[in-house]
């Protein structure tokens, strides 16, 4: 169990799915957690969640956590900043999970004094099967990352990378799991089409994705490997993979993980 206490500024879906994985991975206690947010609705869910205390007030929460989470939307952090001034000081660790905020204005929202985490965790984080990156502000220490990667790793895997990659992060595991999603729904919508049961169709797609991304990371292999194990010349698997390649699948994912991408380098610069 860590000594610090954490906090969480916005109660939403995301920050519950982290505090649920700390507590499942007996990093905390329910008594060490706190939570703010305006709407009282967000608040009674994380509750029922976490059996965590919750506050409107996000200056006594400020007071009274370590380690604050700020799971706000994007265009409210600077209203967020503005109403933690002079209680987020030195002694505060601020780890922000807003898309595309860089640490440069968050230092400057914040103040020069408290030490500043960027994360970006991901939708299967929810499902404690996560893809998280995170960088490091001027002032966070090494220890600092090491804290949020032992955190972070409570909700599946996490990565220490510079502040001038996590465009592609958002781009690949950010945005990278709707993409996997419509690829599924499009294999159960095959098997429909088919003749197979709906719900059967539908959880043999979802399955077959997961044992795909289970084989990747166990054979230790490169997927071009993998594909070839199940592609015999002159079979079902290679007809179909003609068939992607006509369509130009591989390309287009590239071209939708670069536009994620771009788009939020865009959002760094919209404020």
């Amino acid at each position: 169990m860590i000594d610090q206490r954490i906090g969480f500024i916005g109660a939403g879906r995301m920050a519950t799915a982290l505090a649920r994985g700390f507590l499942r991975a007996e990093l905390t206690a329910p008594d060490r957690l706190l939570a703010s947010d305006i709407d009282e609705h967000a608040l009674r869910r994380f509750t029922e969640a976490t059996s965590a205390p919750t506050t409107d007030d996000n200056r006594l929460l400020a007071e009274r956590s370590d380690v604050i989470f700020l799971a706000v939307k994007p265009q409210t952090m600077a209203a967020v900043a503005e109403g933690l001034r002079g209680v987020a000081t030195e002694a505060s660790l601020l780890v922000s999970i807003a898309a595309g905020i860089r640490l440069e204005l968050l230092a400057r929202w914040f103040g020069q004094r408290p030490r500043v985490i960027r994360v970006m965790p991901n939708n299967p984080c929810l499902v404690g099967q996560g893809a998280s990156a995170y960088c490091l502000g001027e002032r966070a220490s090494a220890e600092d990352g090491l804290l949020v990667e032992r955190l972070l790793g409570a909700l599946g895997s996490a990565w220490k990378v510079g502040e001038d990659q996590m465009d592609a992060v958002t781009g690949l595991s950010g945005s990278g799991p709707a993409f996997v999603y419509q690829m599924i729904d499009a294999l159960g919508e095959a098997g429909k089409r088919l003749g197979l049961p709906p719900e059967a169709a539908a959880a043999m797609a979802a399955q077959t994705a997961r044992g795909a991304a289970e084989m990747v990371l166990a054979a230790g292999r490169p997927p071009a490997e993998l594909i070839d194990d199940v592609a015999s010349p002159g079979g079902t698997t290679v007809a179909g993979l003609k068939t992607l390649d006509a369509h130009e699948f591989r390309g287009a994912v590239i071209a939708a993980v670069e536009a994620a991408a771009k788009r939020s380098r865009e959002l760094g610069t919209e404020r």
